[in-house]
């Protein structure tokens, strides 16, 4: 079996220190050997301290500020990214790597494509052939790389809506246009409405992109809504294009289903799926994503030319395989913290923000505020420095800023079904949810 190539600083001075990256990026299956468990880890980790990103040209943070100044700029509750300290494993293998001071072209290592393997297995009981993984700087680029390879010009890709902002910015770039299937709201719950999203399938339908779990929304679909979907889908042909990047936070009771496990061989091999350690272990900058399929004339076409570029970050490699051969516990325990932040949150506002409704979402670290009530008495009335094309919920997104000293963001920008509704990052200390909260609370009360 594959292990974990730690880079020795020695072994590079002394000449050798090329083999300890040696390996191919085509690694075959027979890599793949048994199942690595996590070495033992060193928590408990403190996710509670205010660990401070400004002046680090966070988007979060420093952007934010210098659009409306630092003291409207509490806490930064936007961008989906973490304030936490990233754990120690992986600042330690970057430091290791980056005392060897060239940073060459990569040859990817087999112990790489094990990492993944091992991940998936240990943590999913998924099983994913090294053979089939390919990469990217991102699942942007891979998402889109896909619908180039499946999807015409002006041809509609399905989307259940609301849907995360980022899709409709993939689907415009490779000149399609999304189909939204509006998911049913009752009692704060979304559900989907299988009919509905099976009308809107027609010949102009090649893709369908799947959120699990669902951004903005926070579902984690079960095995039979994807069975569901999934026989609609390979049933009408359209390839299912499966976003799983939030899948490492499920809050308790839920259960992650991966796409690439359902029981229907067919179901499985229409779909590509997507992952990624930037969301899990707040790795997002090192631009460190992968894809797979069982399907290889998928990714034949994904592959061809025009399409993916495979290419990797050196220092994202290192931090990736140190994330998932060594972090399980750091991200046990941090997907804790944060369900009991939902947690926390949602009592706070049924207690304390009456004109606002929120129900515990079954995964990611977002959460979607219904604030049709709090919209009706807030301000209606652009401020003067707005886009007049602004909607109600980037008014009150303003408002929020100037008057509570938070940023969300707009629910607007999830397209059909984000009206009355913002989104709000809860990935940081709890001392900062509590004051955003606290601010939230004074805001509305005088409105």
């Amino acid at each position: 079996m594959a292990q974990r190539r730690k880079i020795d600083r020695r072994s590079f001075l002394s000449g050798v220190g090329t083999a300890a990256l040696a390996g191919t990026v085509g690694a075959t299956s027979s890599t793949a050997g048994s199942i690595q468990s996590p070495p033992p880890q060193s928590g408990p980790y403190d996710f509670d301290t205010v660990y401070s990103r400004i002046g680090t040209n966070s988007s979060k943070w420093d952007r934010q500020i210098a659009l409306y100044g630092r003291e409207h700029i509490d806490v930064g509750m936007g961008t989906a990214d973490q304030d936490f300290r990233s754990a120690p494993a992986i600042t330690r293998a970057i430091k290791e790597r980056a005392e060897h001071e060239n940073y060459g072209y990569l040859t990817v290592p087999d112990s790489y494509l094990q990492s993944i393997v091992n991940w998936n297995h240990r943590r999913y009981d998924l099983q994913i052939d090294p053979d089939t993984i390919r990469h990217s700087a991102g699942v942007h680029p891979a998402i889109i790389s896909t619908l180039r390879a499946f999807c015409p010009p002006r041809s509609k890709v399905l989307l259940l809506a609301p849907a995360y902002a980022g899709f409709y910015t993939d689907i415009r770039i490779v000149d399609t246009v999304a189909e939204e299937s509006p998911l049913r709201l009752a009692n704060g719950r979304y559900t989907i409405d299988f009919d509905d999203f099976e009308r809107r399938i027609d010949h102009d339908v090649h893709a369908f992109i799947l959120c699990n779990p669902h951004n903005p929304t926070g579902n984690v679909w079960s095995r039979d809504d994807l069975m569901r979907l999934g026989e609609i889908c390979t049933r009408r042909r359209v390839v299912v294009l499966a976003d799983e990047i939030h899948c490492d936070f499920v809050t308790a009771g839920s259960t992650y289903t991966p796409y690439a496990s359902l029981d229907n061989e067919d179901i499985v091999h229409n779909s590509i799926t997507y992952k990624s350690v930037s969301k899990s272990f707040n790795l997002s900058a090192m631009r460190c994503a992968y894809m797979f399929s069982s399907n290889r004339e998928y990714l034949d076409r994904v592959d061809g030319p025009g399409q993916l570029r495979q290419s990797l970050n050196t220092l994202a490699l290192v931090a990736a395989e140190a994330a998932y051969n060594e972090c399980d516990d750091w991200l046990d325990q941090l997907v804790k913290y944060i369900d009991d932040t939902h947690t926390f949150t949602e009592s706070f506002i049924r207690s304390n923000i009456p004109s606002i409704k929120f129900d515990k979402p079954e995964g990611t670290y977002l959460c979607w505020l219904d604030v049709s009530e709090a919209l009706q008495k807030g301000p209606q009335t652009l401020p003067a420095n707005s886009n007049e094309e602004s909607t109600p919920e980037s008014i009150f997104q303003q408002h929020l800023v100037e008057h509570a000293n938070i940023h969300l963001n707009a629910g607007s920008s999830y397209g059909l079904g984000g009206s009355d509704r913002m989104r709000m990052n809860i990935a940081t200390s709890r001392q900062l949810v509590e004051l955003a909260l606290n601010n939230l609370a004074n805001a509305l009360a005088v409105v």
